[in-house]
């Protein structure tokens, strides 16, 4: 049996534990099950990564299943913050299971729900055919869905139904695009092997260039609406202010960007179809300046902590989408900051939900002095959100430096302008809320709750890489970032 049986596996592991949370004894096991489940499928998928970068792209059933440097290098961030994410449920959860409000059936429901979401994003990023990737983003939304409400408050329904509402629009949007590949395809390609992405990347498969075009905006405009990209990113406000944290915390550090990488997919295609014109990248450069002006704008105006940190996903999936519409080194900054905004989203909407816990409230006007109350989870959002704008020497500092340097490179001058005009706004409103918060001295400060050193782990642990990766890029990782990029037509 070779190596390409974890890819299914992969999938059918993460949705057989979707089925046995349902016999959980008490929320506080259903969690740490989960926790541990995790953990034991991260080292999977890190042994089927690590596979792939060194032994070259795995696959099994047919080439249904295929997993190259791209997807590894997806896969491998996926995997990370999702376990961060299962870890600290546990916390979150902690005081809800005391007060009866997590109860037994909640806590079911959850950890189905959950790891069901974890097999569809896995099923995104391990499929070899375009049709069953979209299988797979469909299955996030509608099982994500619930995840939002797991509180059935009516703000928590709200947005539900408007996630729900705009991302399946989204998806069928999608699903018309690749209707339109699938047909240029069928001249070429018969039965299933025309949806199969490395037959598609056959250079004796021709593909009609307007099609393809036609075919690509479909595309972006459906997959973008669920990574959260303007102007189709209201949903995305809402349904994190609304969910749990640890949802929240997914949503941010992974579910957008399986999102985004569906768009990715496409990127080599539309360059081979068109005669590599640039065309399709310069529709990713318009898109991703609008999320980040868009992002920048409402970042300034937010008063809920975790409605900015949203508002700072859109900003940031802006600038992922500029960097790979750029070409290039801006491909290697996309990716690098791909791997630095998933670590950092997921631990500041930790820390953040933790601090309105502590507080009672995400109102960041009533949320004063947290670096004392709280050293632990006021100083992990202090450092996220500072992260966040890209104060050196973090790692999203860096990243986003390679993203202006490859629009310099490219003379890029107008977007590189309007990129650098929106991180300003972000930087500027953003500290604006974050000295407050961290040093201005609250009328009553809450009783300061109790830490322990795995709750440190937590927090400090992913900063303190965001803080590594800053300062020294290991050659490993710039290896796969190397090799991710090359799969997208990049060389950095």
């Amino acid at each position: 049996m070779t190596a390409g049986w974890i890819l299914p596996a992969l999938v059918a592991a993460p949705a057989l534990l979707a089925g046995l949370s349902l016999l959980a004894r008490s929320p506080r096991a259903a969690l740490r099950t989960g926790a541990a489940a995790t953990l034991a499928l991260t080292l999977a998928a890190g042994g089927a990564v690590a596979r792939v970068f060194l032994c070259g792209p795995l696959q099994c059933a047919g080439g249904w299943f295929y997993l190259d440097a791209l997807s590894a290098y997806h896969l491998a961030i996926l995997m990370l913050v999702f376990a961060l994410c299962s870890c600290f449920a546990m916390v979150y959860f902690r005081e809800e299971i005391g007060a009866g409000l997590f109860t037994r059936k909640l806590a079911r429901r959850y950890q189905a729900l959950w790891f069901g979401s974890l097999a569809a994003m896995n099923l995104v990023l391990v499929s070899n055919n375009l049709g069953v990737m979209w299988v797979g983003v469909e299955a996030t939304t509608l099982l994500s869905a619930f995840l939002i409400c797991i509180h059935a408050t009516p703000q928590a329904l709200e947005a539900m139904w408007k996630y729900l509402l705009m991302c399946s629009v989204g998806v069928a949007l999608a699903f018309a695009g690749i209707l339109l590949l699938a047909a240029t395809a069928s001249t070429s390609l018969s039965g299933h092997d025309a949806l199969l992405w490395t037959r598609l990347m056959n250079p004796a498969v021709t593909l009609d260039p307007m099609l393809v075009k036609v075919a690509f905006i479909f595309l972006v405009v459906g997959f973008g609406a669920k990574a959260g990209l303007a102007p189709l990113h209201s949903w995305l406000p809402d349904a994190h202010s609304q969910s749990p944290s640890p949802v929240s915390a997914m949503f941010s550090g992974i579910l957008l960007t399986t999102a985004m990488y569906g768009i990715l997919r496409y990127i080599p295609l539309v360059e081979r179809a068109t005669g590599n014109t640039g065309w399709g990248r310069e529709v990713l450069v318009a898109l991703g300046l609008l999320s980040v002006l868009v992002g920048a704008a409402f970042v300034i105006g937010q008063q809920d902590i975790k409605r900015l940190l949203a508002y700072s996903s859109v900003e940031n999936m802006g600038i992922i989408t500029l960097g790979i519409g750029l070409g290039g080194l801006g491909v290697y900054a996309a990716l690098l900051h791909t791997l630095n905004n998933s670590l950092c989203k997921s631990v500041s909407f930790c820390c953040a939900g933790r601090i309105g816990q502590i507080y009672g409230s995400l109102d960041m006007r009533r949320i004063k002095g947290m670096l004392k109350v709280s050293p632990l989870w006021g100083g992990g959002l202090l450092a996220g959100l500072m992260a966040l704008i890209g104060v050196a020497p973090f790692a999203l500092f860096i990243s986003e430096f390679l993203t202006v340097r490859a629009a310099w490179q490219r003379a890029a001058y107008w977007p590189m302008g309007l990129l650098l005009f929106g991180l300003g706004l972000v930087f500027i409103g953003v500290l604006r809320k974050a000295i407050p918060m961290a040093w201005e001295v609250p009328e009553s400060a809450p009783k300061p709750p109790p830490t322990h050193r795995a709750e440190a782990l937590l927090v400090w642990l992913p900063l303190a890489l965001l803080l590594l990766l800053g300062l020294w890029i290991p050659r490993p990782l710039g290896a796969m970032i190397a090799q991710a990029a090359a799969v997208l037509g990049a060389t950095p």
